[in-house]
């Protein structure tokens, strides 16, 4: 018939333009969506509120409007159902009692909301903790003292956490975001996996995770065990953050994308999932993320960049503390101030043109932090 199938024919050039469409939209326009179907107030009324600043004092100063959030990925158990400890060989909650940090990444958005930046912070990183209340006797008060940045969180939670990045850095924490391994691996399979790719077999006694090189799209178990990986190339926890940036980066891609955009169901299960072991610092509340939402619908995943702290030696000793991490006495600290000010991370460079040249020089990047982008292909020209 020959008018069904032009009907047929117009269909499905509008969905293709609509799918065109909704492909190109930008993080922060996914983001009020989602709100808009879920209904902002039930997904922030459920989360979970601690005291993260409360107790600190003699803070950096804010000299613009642009957000700092520490995202933190706790190894607490919580949530894990026991097929999915098994699977992880990580014990019980019981065996695991507590929770130290098993990921940190300090989060800056810009004051325009247009770009946002990823830095991953080694938890062997060498830092002074603060002086703080023992955590096995609250009455007695231990003194500032190097250590590894992991032991900051494992001995007073978040606000020791903050204090110590906040004093080593400069750099003033808006907000704090902590999630479980059960949250995570829920929002995983809410999204129906995601693609990851490695370009040498992952054989990780210490992960229990088993890959052949090449492309892979991993359910929420898997994800877990990709991202704690360490063991299998000798990179230890700089390869791990490594994957853990392109897996973030590939989970903003599959966020943004069409399968998810054109299904509320998956949608509600993501936020479902994010919020089931997320906590959050108090003064996070739902018409903070309503605002940063609609301010951030100009941002691409163009404009994410990832990267880790620029480090010094990667395993320095230290009496006490064994192999730790130092931090590049230069890059560090400019780093920071790039971030503290709200300054590009990377440098454009023009040389100058010759007498007798009648074109223009077309400047260099320069990018000495070693940064990447959400966008860029991991897996290369790798099929």
């Amino acid at each position: 018939n020959p008018h069904t199938l032009s009907l047929k024919y117009s269909l499905t050039v509008k969905s293709t333009r609509a799918i065109r469409i909704i492909t190109s939209l930008p993080v922060g326009t996914v983001l009020i969506s989602a709100f808009s179907w879920l209904g902002l107030g039930q997904v922030s009324g459920a989360i979970d509120r601690i005291d993260a600043f409360g107790s600190l004092s003699s803070r950096p100063d804010k000299p613009n409007k642009a957000l700092n959030y520490l995202l933190v990925g706790s190894d607490t158990r919580e949530g894990l159902t026991k097929e999915q400890m098994r699977l992880l060989r990580v014990g019980s909650t019981k065996t695991a009692a507590g929770s130290r940090s098993d990921t940190m990444l300090m989060v800056h958005i810009s004051k325009a909301r247009d770009k946002a930046t990823i830095i991953s912070i080694p938890r062997d990183s060498l830092v002074t903790i603060p002086e703080h209340p023992s955590s096995l006797d609250k009455t007695r008060i231990v003194p500032a003292a190097k250590g590894k940045i992991n032991a900051a969180f494992a001995w007073g939670g978040a606000p020791l956490l903050i204090e110590t990045i906040e004093n080593e850095t400069g750099v003033r924490i808006d907000h704090y975001i902590e999630i479980g391994f059960a949250g995570f691996a829920g929002m995983v399979d809410a999204l129906g996996g995601i693609e990851v790719c490695t370009k040498r077999d992952i054989d990780d006694p210490g992960s229990h995770l088993v890959l052949s090189a090449g492309v892979h799209t991993l359910n929420g178990v898997e994800a877990l065990k990709y991202v704690r990986t360490r063991d299998f190339d000798g990179m230890g926890d700089l390869g791990r953050m490594q994957r853990q940036q392109q897996f973030m980066s590939a989970v903003l891609r599959k966020v943004t994308s069409t399968g998810v955009l054109l299904n509320p169901i998956k949608l509600v299960n993501f936020f479902n999932a994010a919020i089931a072991t997320v906590k959050t610092d108090s003064e996070l509340n739902k018409s903070d993320l309503l605002t940063l939402a609609k301010q951030m619908k100009n941002l691409s995943s163009s404009n994410v960049r990832t990267l880790t702290i620029p480090l010094g030696n990667t395993n320095a000793r230290v009496p006490g503390l064994g192999s730790v991490v130092t931090w590049d006495s230069v890059l560090a600290p400019e780093l920071f101030n790039r971030i503290r000010e709200d300054l590009p991370l990377t440098d454009e460079v023009t040389p100058t043109p010759s007498a007798s040249s009648s074109t223009s020089a077309k400047p260099t990047v320069i990018d000495k932090f070693k940064t990447r982008t959400a966008d860029e292909n991991p897996c290369g020209a790798l099929k």
